[in-house]
């Protein structure tokens, strides 16, 4: 799902040289592409608390806990300033650095993956067969909102258009779909590696075990190295080291993106340094409220966290339903429009991504709301989310054409028969 969207997102912004948060300007009425960029923010925001925060207990964890987390948090905000200066030297030098942060991630990661020796025929059946509890609906959402993060829809199809490529020539377009579907590809593979080998890890370790329910972000790394002990390189700084090249990659792409999305959105012509800054303190000021609350209590850290990969995948339909909106629109993609296949593919991902928040938001209302004011404010939210999703849905109309075409050919087909 999130290698399809990703191509779609870049498919967009090769074929009009545009990027998703302009063409959503200018497809959408003035209310709808306020709300649009409204929610774009919100799941940046959400992602940034946990970037920062991820980095911050990276930074307390390889200092020794001489520094606290709202100290990593200040430090992990002015030096993603310093990152993003690399790219008045050309892009190439801000891409060598994520690719030095995710070689340090995934290297780390997969030494702790060596140290911790799976069982490889369980990994398989693992990964054929994947199995999951009831009880875990919550974390199995927010792995959907980690994995296809709402901001990256909208930077991809904005990184795209740092290559040359002339929209209107039809041959050096396809090559260039062609070569972001192979960097795509192997990027996500990459990714996927990573989150199983971390996974793996864990997994290995504590499942089925009393301190599986008591292991969080913050205390991670001592139940690792008294799981698998010290060693020539304690585990517990290969784990800062990689929680921290973590942040830092994903700190930086989430600067980057806000820069896109309010720029687009808003129609904003200022500065790089002023609109990065604006982007940042957009997100830093509530990352620095949840450091200093939260800051004394972990196990409130870590649900905070569980809460805000559920809020990035609440947000998905907001960029996923616009994305594919355009996409199938042949006044903005020309003869780079999807066909009618792939674009029943992509609808259907979006239908079970929202499928998914539907139950999720049953489930949070039956366990979690209690009180007639709670329960009103709850119900009021969830029919204003819902009503948006059918207003974007039916702009695009691109949903009901298919699978009314869909529906009709097999009902014919069936009374033909």
């Amino acid at each position: 799902m999130g290698l399809l969207i990703q191509l779609l997102s870049a498919r967009v912004g090769v074929a009009t040289g545009r990027h998703l948060a302009e063409l959503c300007r200018e497809e959408y009425p003035t209310w709808a592409g306020r709300l649009l960029w409204l929610m774009a923010e919100l799941a940046l925001i959400g992602a940034d608390i946990q970037e920062v925060i991820g980095s911050a207990i990276a930074i307390k964890i390889l200092s020794r806990g001489f520094l606290p987390i709202w100290a990593g948090v200040v430090i992990t905000a002015s030096d993603c300033f310093i990152f993003l200066f690399l790219e008045n030297y050309g892009v190439r030098k801000l891409e060598a650095v994520f690719a030095v942060f995710i070689a340090t991630m995934a290297l780390s990661f997969a030494w702790m993956f060596g140290d911790a020796k799976p069982s490889g025929r369980e990994l398989l059946i693992g990964v054929l067969v994947p199995k999951l509890s009831s009880k875990t609906i919550r974390q199995a959402v927010g792995v959907v909102g980690c994995v296809i993060m709402p901001h990256n829809v909208f930077l991809h199809s904005a990184l795209v258009q740092s290559r040359k490529i002339d929209p209107h020539r039809k041959g050096r377009v396809q090559e260039a779909l062609n070569y972001y579907s192979i960097e795509s590809t192997f990027a996500l593979l990459i990714s996927f590696m990573i989150n199983l080998f971390l996974t793996t890890v864990f997994a290995k370790g504590f499942y089925g075990t009393k301190q599986a329910d008591g292991i969080g972000l913050v205390n991670a790394g001592q139940y690792l190295e008294e799981k698998y002990g010290g060693g020539v390189f304690p585990i517990l700084y290969i784990w800062g080291i990689g929680l921290l090249a973590a942040g830092q990659s994903s700190t930086i792409t989430g600067t980057y993106a806000g820069q896109f999305i309010m720029g687009g959105f808003l129609n904003l012509r200022l500065k790089k340094w002023l609109r990065a800054l604006i982007t940042r303190s957009f997100a830093i000021v509530p990352t620095m409220i949840v450091a200093l609350v939260f800051n004394r209590s972990e196990a409130s850290l870590d649900v905070l966290n569980e809460w805000l990969n559920v809020l990035q995948s609440m947000q998905i339909p907001f960029a996923l339903i616009p994305l594919l909106t355009l996409v199938s629109k042949e006044q903005v993609m020309g003869v780079f429009k999807v066909g009618p296949l792939l674009e029943r593919v992509a609808w259907t991902v979006a239908a079970l991504v929202i499928v998914i928040n539907g139950y999720l938001l049953l489930d949070f209302f039956m366990a979690e709301v209690d009180g007639v004011l709670f329960g009103f404010l709850v119900c009021a939210g969830t029919a204003l989310y819902v009503a948006f999703i059918f207003y974007l849905v039916s702009h695009g109309g691109a949903l009901s054409s298919t699978w009314f075409s869909l529906v009709t050919s097999k009902r014919f087909g069936f009374i033909g028969s």
